[in-house]
């Protein structure tokens, strides 16, 4: 007993005092040194510190150990087994071997990581990036694989995203893994908005130039990784890599470097029209780990193979500007780094990127931002929703909006920004728990941030507590308004030719009786023709000299679960002209009383007294535009074959029985679906309607879970007592936002009876 007290006591004193302690300190050191010291030195430094690190940690391990016996031991939990079925997650690849062996591929996950949005036509982007300045957006959070991993989506409604899609123009997932794989979700949703992803392949530290020893082995050994990365992101639906070597080389190794990223390069043209594969600047031609910091002599044989540099981000004023004289005519594929962080980054990043950006843009060149999570992960005030717009409005005001959208129709959006504590289809809410999945969303609005916001007039923001009509988000309006007054909101700014068929424009709002919201189209003509359409359920006056012309939208649905939710329909004919905006116009109309009250007051009564500010308050839950001709006809249930896989049964203690299993669907004439989402839901037993006299019953569904792939995975579903089968309905999605009728969708009837 003594001297189990004793070996106590000694962990604790060891554990409190030398530990911790030591561990703290290192961690101060790494993030001080990363931020002043040169990052030569700091390989170096780190490196010692990560030994020292690693050496505390064993000790650690080795008192518990001690300190252990049989009884009290904790059970380690299984290591990942990417072979047997899970909760399908994204995940790297970590060696060489698994790059070689082609091992992805027989995972479980593989199927769920393909992205299922097409960069093009969808949003007519074009296959080739855009002769202008671009800015590249180098995400690297936590080391990777945080909220972002779960495929099917997480229970985390703060979790991190990105929907400032329209200051962007490539998208690149970071992190120190060999082999980074972008989860598909971050991929599904930059493509909706045209914008490029790329994985990263990194080497560094001493386990980074083994790996370059045998990468660079022989020319045939570069040329076959190049393959297997290339391969990856044809599988995946990705759009090219960027290539971190920050290891030192052998001069000799240096030809078969070249192949490699030249081989890579030529295989992903080949096979995916615009991809990319972007150079980061590290090592030198001369095989020595020396960020130039600028395109030079030293770095450009390996830009001249592929399609861009990351330029190191320690630049110097000038060298933006002496790296577009050596690029020549190639300017635009110089990208110029900045670190969010600030670690010695030009202009100090954080709050100041923007100075590095204007540097960047007068000089005609790229930017490659870095980690503009820094928002997200030092919780930057007020709170990030706010923070993050602001970030990112700064963007903006240096640069200028890179993506219009709508291009192409069909159109739809829902304002869903990925994260929420609800989901509702149709105006009905399907779940009230906190969730996230980046897959779900839809376009973004480009709402113009406000610094100092009057709280006199309108403030808009995308809301995740109201009531949803789609999804978990709406673009909110509220404030105060006068009567007879209007405010315009910027949603989006679009370039979308109008052939001659009629256009519909479909929209659902929420508003007090007297918060109206329409919506303001702006068209330009081929021969600079400017026209603005206002489409409002009452007439605005202002709208004979602000609006071109005014046209009534006929009400379409009234739902039947909720009279608040009203949507609205409006016919277009404007054969080609160009929508070039799409806003939201709050106003309250005069009511005819006051206007009769002004016409006979006297000259003593102020016509202030009769416009007085009043609440304002309105939900603007989506917007739809389509031709006649692209309404979505959904399959037959029957045409679809539904089947369940790796079906497993357990049960506890408590006879509570459970069932994991992958539930797939495809069409049985074989040909690939159509349709970007199926919403999965659980059937229940039906039971008989409230109120009802004449014994009609009425069955309800539980929300599963939204599916971008024909398949869906269920884990530890709890069978109810008493159950015989459990139905499985696979609701499909259409891209202009509307859904198949439930009692008219695919479903698998799985028995679980004496399971």
């Amino acid at each position: 007993m003594f001297q189990t007290h004793r070996q106590d006591l000694t962990f604790v004193f060891v554990f409190v005092f030398v530990v911790v302690p030591c561990i703290l300190i290192i961690r101060i050191l790494h993030h001080l040194l990363w931020t002043y010291i040169i990052r030569q030195t700091l390989k170096t430094l780190r490196n010692s510190l990560l030994s020292l690190q690693k050496t505390l940690h064993s000790l650690v391990l080795f008192i518990t150990m001690s300190n252990s016996n049989d009884d009290s031991s904790a059970v380690d939990p299984p290591p990942f087994d990417p072979l047997q079925p899970s909760i399908p997650i994204s995940y790297p690849i970590k060696t060489l071997q698994d790059l070689h062996s082609r091992a992805y591929f027989d995972s479980f996950h593989y199927p769920f990581n393909k992205s299922t949005v097409p960069i093009h036509p969808l949003n007519g982007a074009s296959p080739t990036l855009p002769a202008r300045p671009r800015i590249l957006v180098c995400h690297d959070m936590q080391g990777g694989y945080v909220d972002d991993k779960w495929v099917q989506g997480g229970t985390n409604a703060d979790a991190y995203a990105i929907w400032h899609w329209h200051l962007m123009d490539v998208f690149v997932y970071f992190s120190h893994s060999l082999v980074t794989l972008p989860p598909p979700c971050w991929t599904n949703t930059a493509h909706r908005h045209g914008v490029k992803v790329l994985g990263t392949f990194i080497t560094e530290w001493d386990e980074g130039k083994v790996i370059a020893t045998e990468l660079l082995s022989t020319k045939e050994s570069a040329h076959t990784y190049a393959e297997r990365l290339a391969e990856l992101a044809v599988a995946l639906g990705f759009d090219g890599w960027l290539i971190n070597m920050e290891v030192e080389l052998d001069v000799d190794q240096i030809p078969n470097l070249k192949e490699f990223v030249s081989h890579l390069t030529q295989t992903m043209h080949s096979s995916v029209p615009g991809s990319l594969v972007i150079w980061y600047d590290s090592v030198t031609i001369d095989g020595k780990l020396d960020w130039q910091d600028q395109l030079n002599e030293k770095n450009k044989p390996f830009f001249d193979i592929c399609d861009g540099i990351f330029v190191n981000y320690t630049w110097n004023e000038d060298y933006p500007k002496l790296s577009a004289a050596v690029a020549g005519d190639r300017k635009f594929d110089v990208y110029m780094g900045i670190d969010v962080f600030g670690r010695n980054t030009f202009g100090g990043g954080k709050w100041n990127t923007n100075v590095a950006l204007d540097v960047i843009k007068k000089d005609d060149v790229s930017a490659a931002i870095f980690a503009p999570g820094w928002i997200y992960e030092t919780k930057q005030p007020p709170d990030f929703q706010t923070a993050q717009n602001h970030w990112w409005s700064l963007v903006e005001k240096s640069w200028g909006i890179l993506q219009n959208y709508p291009k192409v129709l069909p159109f739809y959006s829902n304002f869903d920004q990925g994260h929420g504590l609800h989901i509702s289809l149709e105006g009905e809410q399907m779940l009230d728990t906190p969730w996230n999945n980046i897959s779900s969303q839809g376009f973004q609005p480009m709402l113009e941030f406000k610094d100092d916001p009057n709280p006199a007039t309108i403030q808009v923001l995308v809301d995740f507590k109201e009531a949803s009509y789609s999804g978990g988000g709406n673009v909110t309006f509220k404030g105060t308004l006068e009567e007879n007054a209007s405010f315009i909101a910027r949603l989006f700014q679009a370039e979308l030719l109008l052939g001659n068929l009629p256009v519909y424009i479909t929209y659902s709002v929420k508003s007090e009786e007297t918060s109206l919201l329409g919506l303001l189209l702006e068209f330009s003509s081929a021969r600079k023709e400017r026209k603005s359409v206002l489409l409002a359920s009452r007439r605005i006056d202002q709208s004979s000299t602000k609006f071109s012309e005014l046209i009534v939208p006929r009400q379409v649905k009234m739902l039947e679960t909720t009279t608040e939710w009203a949507t609205l329909e409006a016919r277009i004919i404007m054969g080609g002209y160009t929508i070039t905006g799409i806003s939201a116009v709050c106003y309250r109309p005069e009511p005819e009383n006051s206007r009769r009250t002004l016409e006979s007051a006297s000259n003593v009564q102020d016509n202030a007294s009769v416009h007085t500010p009043a609440e304002y308050f309105a939900i603007l839950g989506d917007i739809s535009i389509k031709t006649s001709g692209q309404n979505s006809d959904f399959p037959l249930s029957s045409s679809w074959l539904v089947e369940a896989q790796y079906v497993k049964f357990a049960s506890d203690s408590q006879g509570t029985k459970t069932l994991s299993a992958k539930i797939i669907w495809k069409l049985k004439d074989g040909n690939d679906s159509v349709f970007p989402q199926y919403n999965i839901y659980l059937g229940k037993p039906a039971k008989q309607a409230v109120g009802s006299l004449d014994g009609r019953v009425e069955s309800t569904q539980e929300y599963l879970g939204v599916a971008r792939v024909e398949s869906f995975y269920i884990s530890d579903l709890i069978i109810p007592s008493n159950t015989d089968a459990l139905k499985f309905i696979i609701q499909v999605c259409s891209v202009e936002g509307t859904s198949q009728n439930l009692d008219k969708s695919p479903f698998l009837l799985l028995d679980v009876k004496d399971k």
